[in-house]
């Protein structure tokens, strides 16, 4: 166990309840985990354990921007089998002593491949990384449109209404939106449309 900790260079450090110099890692997974939970449960908020497992598999089966390699790939040196993959009809049995050795080239392997990465991204590309996906929607009257809820609410609470409002006046950035039931009229500047917010629905699943 004491080559395996050498080899990969980790250092078991105990830290506070939130202290970023030791934990910064798992601060950063939470950002990203807790926002697909929120997508996933139902409107009672009382099943997002069961999306814990293929959330965690997503994330970890996901090539990263900065490294260009899913976390699976850097532990275990190979690519996942997914539930979708067609199962193996042959296998190799390698020599338990031999596990050591091929972990060791791998792991250097991808790791070098990994600092490149990261090297190149830093030369540059940071901003291109930073601003992928980010647009500026026009919206116009007669669409129907979410509206994102403001205040103090909880980490798995929906970030948008969840019926939706009409727009019946426009001028970019700000949208006059109606409630198609109370026909009450509020000024709102952050909205998403119906198809925008299937899209992130379907594509998190």
């Amino acid at each position: 166990m004491d080559s395996m900790t050498e080899l990969i260079g980790y250092n078991h450090i105990f830290s506070t309840v939130y202290h970023p110099q030791t934990n910064e890692m798992v601060e950063r997974f939470n950002a990203t985990f807790v926002p697909q939970l929120a997508k996933l449960q139902d409107r009672e908020h009382n099943n997002w354990d069961e999306y814990l497992l293929p959330i965690g598999f997503a994330y970890n089966t996901e090539i990263h921007a900065t490294t260009q390699y899913s976390p699976y790939q850097l532990q275990f040196r190979r690519q996942p089998h997914l539930p979708t993959d067609e199962s193996s009809t042959s296998f190799i049995f390698n020599k338990p002593n031999d596990y050591y050795d091929q972990l060791k080239k791998g792991m250097l392997r991808s790791f070098n491949n990994k600092h490149v990465n990261i090297l190149l991204l830093d030369n540059g590309n940071t901003k291109v990384i930073m601003t992928n996906g980010v647009t500026d929607p026009h919206y116009k009257i007669n669409a129907f449109v979410l509206i994102k809820s403001h205040g103090l609410k909880t980490k798995l609470e929906q970030k948008y209404s969840i019926t939706p409002k009409i727009i019946i006046k426009e001028q970019h950035p700000t949208y006059w939106v109606k409630d198609e039931h109370t026909q009450i009229a509020n000024l709102e500047c952050m909205l998403m449309t119906l198809d925008q917010y299937l899209f992130l629905k379907q594509r998190d699943v």
